[in-house]
């Protein structure tokens, strides 16, 4: 599983940065880190007024939060592997 998360302007300013680091313990907590490749990609084109754009394999997801996230990696990381 590859998931990209922006890093571009816009959701560097939406909190992009605190989105990788819990991507990184969440990753590191369930022992996927062989298993999800996590990288950050510029601009993926699909800004939101709120939270990170969130690409996995080839779905893209708007508007991800640090509130959101947790449902968010249950729902489409933890449940897809």
């Amino acid at each position: 599983m590859v998931v990209q998360i922006c890093i571009g302007s816009s959701c560097h300013l939406k909190g992009s940065y605190e989105i990788v680091e819990l991507f990184q313990a969440a990753l590191q907590e369930h022992a996927l880190e062989e298993r999800v490749t996590l990288s950050g990609s510029f601009c993926i084109g699909k800004c939101n007024r709120e939270g990170v754009t969130v690409q996995v394999d080839d779905t893209v997801h708007t508007g991800i939060t640090p509130d959101g996230f947790p449902a968010f990696f249950e729902t489409y990381i933890l449940n897809k592997l």
